[in-house]
């Protein structure tokens, strides 16, 4: 994608290639502080990690922001205002803004409209690689699995509340169970937690999933977990915390040889990416997942790839 000193250059170029605002023009592309007059210029040379045999730009895009809901906390009308404003045509926009500035892969849960939306990107020439949300149930492993397989999943994970309601409710080794299924129809396989005794149980019973995806956020914003409340994320009823044990988990995971993709790194939005980023790889992680709006993805980029070549040594090794 060229750089572009104006707005005005950007749309004969977006004109001539027939595609409109397709290639990103929304905010994102625009600096907030100059009046919407100058480009901010997509993010070169994104580090990459490996998990199998997918490449995969060390900021993942998340995929709460297609599926049209967000954690809001006590203000209601957020989600209502997101799918608003994330119409299909501007997911697209994303997207293509995304692989523009280096972002080669999003997770998203496997319902119709991220798939539908996949599908599209793909047809128009897109190539960014989709890690699916699985949603199993106890008594049906393996469904819901095979829909993201049929869809053009590139990696599947069991996503991150139902490791935590497993853990809870007594069916933790069945995790064991989708992980094989998904590595056996050739991709990686994985396994999400809000709790870290869901990650404890995987090394120690020998699960041996492709990667974790694990939360991971310091406590630091206004709108944090208050000592009164006690709760597990899954029971969690004023929705402002994520991350119970950061300093424990980062621990942890010094001897975990897995991938880490930490996801929640922002506190669904509380804390500034300079600080959540940095928090992030400092502690460990391999990879960040982010929900990102079309203004937010070239600046989460730049901050995303700046940090990381901050941190090309660090307590924990690079393990993607």
């Amino acid at each position: 994608m060229p750089e572009f000193v104006n707005r005005r250059d950007f749309l004969k170029h977006s004109a001539a290639l027939g595609t409109g605002a397709a290639i990103g023009l929304g905010a994102g592309t625009v600096r907030a502080d100059d009046n919407a007059s100058n480009i901010l210029p997509s993010v070169k040379d994104m580090p990459m990690g490996q998990i199998g045999k997918l490449k995969i730009s060390r900021l993942i895009s998340g995929g709460n922001l297609i599926s049209g809901w967000a954690h809001a906390r006590d203000l209601r009308y957020v989600s209502e205002l997101q799918r608003r404003y994330n119409t299909k045509e501007k997911v697209l926009e994303t997207l293509a803004l995304c692989e523009a500035n280096g972002i080669n892969t999003i997770i998203a849960d496997p319902r119709d409209k991220p798939m539908e939306i996949f599908k599209k990107h793909w047809d128009m020439g897109g190539k960014i690689q989709w890690i699916a949300e699985g949603h199993p149930t106890p008594n049906d492993l393996f469904s819901n699995v095979q829909k993201s397989i049929d869809w053009g999943a590139s990696a599947i994970y069991v996503q991150g509340v139902i490791g935590d309601r497993w853990l809870r409710d007594g069916h933790i080794d069945k995790l064991a169970k989708v992980v094989d299924y998904v590595k056996k129809q050739g991709m990686p396989a994985g396994i999400g937690a809000h709790l870290l005794d869901v990650i404890i149980a995987s090394e120690t019973s020998g699960y041996k999933p492709d990667f974790y995806v694990k939360t991971l956020h310091h406590g630091n914003y206004w709108s944090a977990r208050r000592p009164d409340q006690q709760l597990d994320v899954v029971a969690n009823p004023t929705d402002n915390y994520w991350s119970m044990t950061p300093e424990e988990t980062i621990e942890f995971f010094k001897n975990v040889k897995t991938p880490w993709i930490a996801f929640k790194t922002l506190a669904a939005g509380a804390i500034h990416p300079n600080s959540g980023f940095d928090y992030a790889f400092k502690g460990g992680a391999d990879f960040v997942c982010v929900g990102m709006f079309d203004f937010q993805v070239t600046e989460d980029a730049q901050i995303a790839k700046d940090i990381t070549e901050k941190y090309r040594q660090r307590s924990r090794p690079w393990r993607a």
